[in-house]
């Protein structure tokens, strides 16, 4: 269960591997952001996709559409329970993205309303609908960061 972050100072680590399932899904306990590296590239466990989903409470389907994830493929992803490495990515992206905001906001609750909503400084887009690209991405933690430091967004 994600620890909300005035209880608890998480690392970023920790939480990102909270997200995606932790030991029981990743297979390993994170000790860096170098150990998601040959996790990604070897493509994550399809339930690091179920697990971030649920703790985040959003539907595998909306999350797809946002990180623009073929339904066809992960069908078949689902199948063989690995995601492919531009699937992992993404989701990593999404665990970051989502485990930032719980930090900054305060909790996971926040951080879903948050990632979900239509935001004026990304142009109107949500932020999950952001990470699909390095620069989306960017944007968005660029957007966490100015809320952090009470910077107008």
């Amino acid at each position: 269960m994600l620890i909300c972050a005035k209880r608890h100072r998480m690392s970023d680590i920790e939480r990102v591997s909270d997200l995606l399932g932790g030991r029981k899904v990743l297979g390993r306990k994170l000790e860096s952001r170098l150990d998601l590296i040959p996790l990604v590239r070897a493509g994550l466990p399809y339930k690091a996709l179920e697990s971030v989903t649920a703790k985040l409470n959003i539907s595998i389907e909306s999350a797809t559409t946002a990180l623009q994830l073929a339904r066809r493929t992960l069908a078949r992803r689902k199948e063989t329970n690995r995601l492919g490495g531009q699937e992992s990515e993404r989701i990593v992206r999404l665990a970051d993205v989502a485990a930032r905001a719980v930090s900054v906001l305060g909790s996971v609750e926040k951080a879903t309303q948050w990632v979900t909503a239509n935001n004026r400084a990304l142009g109107g887009a949500t932020p999950i609908s952001m990470l699909d690209t390095d620069v989306g991405a960017r944007a968005t933690e660029e957007l966490l960061l100015r809320i952090e430091h009470d910077v107008y967004s």
